[in-house]
């Protein structure tokens, strides 16, 4: 049984099909990518597979169960941090137990020790702007993880770091993602990172949008050392072009 699935998912908005019979499965441990140029509909699917609308066709299910248009079963972060500059980071991170109806104390206490996983030890009474790119956004996928229920869907959350940085944090993904058990739908624009990060990579394309391709990549994770100068690297990239 797949984790996360959508079945023949098809979106209207003001008498325009947005995306049209949208198949997709997500199983454990994978990192799944949806690539397309803008306007394909990727964020489209992704406030149908969080429950924030509903689709006029198809269905929603994790773990087999109907979640379609139910808000909360799927964590959800979108580009930019959205860390609150006046609450402190572990204040921040530990949110989403809050907003469940944890006390303030029994939040921080469940997640202090999941700060040094995330590799932010140190952090905790500091706040938003004292900390860099890279440690924001391990901050904020760390408060995805706590809301998470072992799926993330993840809206181009590396797209504003800088080169090194976000191959930092490929790096650190691939690595703390394998510790927690988290499985991952990831949307992005680059291709180069759909290939060093997935285990399928799911084209987008066309109006109204449509699944065009599935590429599997078939080389283990973590990907070997200048994977993206290899020739199996280039043909992949090439692959995927074609497609858009």
């Amino acid at each position: 049984m797949a984790l996360l699935e959508a079945k023949h998912i098809t979106k209207i908005f003001d008498g325009r099909t947005i995306i049209e019979d949208i198949n997709i499965k997500l199983h454990r441990g994978e990192i799944v990518s949806l690539l397309g140029v803008s306007g394909s509909g990727k964020t489209t699917l992704f406030h149908i597979l969080a429950g924030l609308t509903r689709p006029e066709e198809g269905q929603v299910t994790l773990r087999g169960e109907d979640i379609t248009g139910c808000p909360g079963s799927i964590s959800y972060m979108q580009q930019k941090d959205l860390l609150f500059a006046h609450k402190k980071v572990i204040d921040n991170v530990a949110l989403p137990l809050i907003l469940a109806g944890e006390s303030k104390k029994n939040a921080r206490e469940k997640a202090n020790p999941l700060f040094a996983q995330f590799g932010l030890e140190g952090t905790q009474m500091q706040y938003p702007s004292q900390l860099s790119g890279g440690m924001r956004q391990r901050a904020a996928l760390l408060r995805t993880y706590l809301s998470s229920a072992g799926v993330a869907l993840l809206d181009e959350p590396f797209s504003a770091l800088d080169t090194i940085t976000k191959s930092q944090m490929h790096q650190w993904y691939l690595d703390v993602m394998t510790k927690i058990d988290l499985s991952t739908l990831f949307i992005t624009h680059d291709i180069d990172e759909a290939i060093i990060l997935s285990d399928r990579i799911f084209i987008l394309n066309g109006s109204p949008g449509k699944i065009q391709k599935e590429i599997v990549i078939e080389e283990s994770k973590p990907r070997p050392e200048n994977f993206n100068l290899s020739e199996t690297f280039l043909n992949y990239k090439k692959q995927i072009r074609q497609e858009l």
